[in-house]
């Protein structure tokens, strides 16, 4: 008996979100009465992702903002480093919902979606409409009713506040700092619950649609696979050759940071040895020491590359169709909601869930996108280290520097 509960807890969350899918579509598909009726299960795994929105994005963004404080005492290298961040992103963000409008893999997956939540959507396009939303007449209505996009205008004003206040706001800053580490554990907790929100969502996705609706999950799969590879190749890859550093020679450096991020999902999990291989390559360490932890937050191309072609994901799968103003709209919101993310497994479902409940979308979406979340997981994480080693490596050559083609002898020893 021992044994076999010693077994069960070296499982890890991973599999058991695997084994949740599986078990999922078989109850689905052999005793549809049950699998329709598991549906609970992933109702409460999403009432418990909302609850994780508004005090986490609160947490995170104030003390992001309060931390890098004003722009002018960044200095040259800062400035440098936004810059950087918000091309890239933005870029990263337009290859998502370019590939997720091209491929279409939510098509035909018909999600439920009341025909009033649809027309409140669509009433809100307008540019009154789009202004009067952005701004909160009540920060804590904008937290109960998940207001992504006012809660992070707050947000933003009160970051602006707590730098201006100097000293005085030091305790402030350091409790949303520790705001943010609760509620990255309490994250940690409710994904222990994720196996059976998975199981349930599938389950009951299958007793309803059929088994016809994995077609889409691994479409959508196959789609964030090229997309990534198009922005890894392509843009970064163009980023190289114009700012003139080595790829081969990169690519060894940083090689092993990249397949540990790959291997836990989570970005943090590489950032010491990063570090290490970013200064041995040549970046000069207060660069890399100020850029790479800094990218954690302003610079996850991967992840804001996700987000943008998993919300339209869930919209075609619900069966609305996003006019081209609404769906930058939503770019500009991720944007910034994107900023708060840190690089622990899965916290871009918390950002989804929120863009979703801002535009109106069902949130059903996330239970099903969860049965291969975990793929996909991988390989955004491991995209944003990369994405954040070049940006240390860029903001350095603008800075001067230049960096050897051949590969230093010494690698193996850090």
């Amino acid at each position: 008996m021992g044994g076999t509960l010693n077994l069960l807890k070296r499982i890890s969350l991973t599999t058991w979100i695997f084994i949740g899918m599986v078990a999922g579509i078989l109850i689905g598909q052999l005793w549809p009465g049950a699998g329709k009726e598991l549906g609970i299960l992933s109702t409460i795994f999403l009432r418990l992702i909302k609850s994780i929105i508004a005090p986490l994005l609160f947490a995170t963004l104030v003390h992001g903002i309060a931390s890098v404080g004003d722009i002018k005492t960044m200095g040259r290298i800062g400035v440098k480093a936004i810059i950087y961040f918000e091309i890239v992103t933005t870029i990263a963000l337009v290859i998502g919902l370019a590939t997720v409008n091209v491929a279409r893999p939510g098509v035909g997956m018909t999600l439920q979606k009341g025909a009033g939540e649809v027309a409140a959507m669509k009433a809100d396009t307008s540019i009154k409409g789009i202004l009067e939303h952005t701004f909160p007449a009540s920060i804590i209505d904008a937290m109960a009713k998940g207001e992504v996009l006012q809660l992070v205008v707050f947000c933003f004003i009160f970051g602006i506040a707590c730098t201006a206040a100097g000293d005085r706001a030091k305790p402030m800053i350091e409790w949303c700092e520790s705001l943010a580490e609760v509620m990255f554990k309490y994250t940690g907790y409710v994904m222990y619950f994720a196996p059976f929100g998975v199981g349930g969502a599938i389950a009951a996705t299958v007793a309803d649609k059929g088994l016809g609706v994995l077609f889409n999950l691994g479409q959508l799969v196959l789609t964030l696979f090229a997309a990534l590879c198009i922005f890894v190749f392509v843009v970064l890859g163009a980023v190289m050759v114009l700012t003139k550093v080595p790829i081969h020679r990169f690519w060894q450096h940083i090689r092993e940071p990249y397949l540990l991020a790959f291997a836990t999902a989570s970005s943090e999990s590489a950032l010491p040895l990063a570090l290490k291989r970013m200064e041995k390559f040549g970046v000069p360490e207060h660069i890399v020491a100020f850029v790479l932890p800094t990218g954690y937050s302003f610079n996850l191309d991967g992840s804001t590359l996700y987000l943008s072609l998993a919300s339209v994901f869930v919209a075609q799968a619900a069966g609305v169709d996003l006019p081209l103003s609404t769906q930058i709209l939503m770019m500009l919101t991720l944007m910034l909601t994107s900023k708060g993310v840190a690089g622990v497994p899965r916290a871009s479902l918390v950002i989804l869930s929120g863009t979703l409940a801002t535009f109106n979308l069902p949130l059903e979406g996330i239970a099903v996108i969860l049965g291969v979340d975990t793929i996909m997981d991988m390989m955004r994480t491991s995209v944003n280290l990369l994405g954040n080693c070049l940006a240390s490596a860029v903001v350095a050559r603008w800075e001067g520097v230049t960096f050897p083609r051949e590969l230093s002898t010494d690698l193996e020893r850090i």
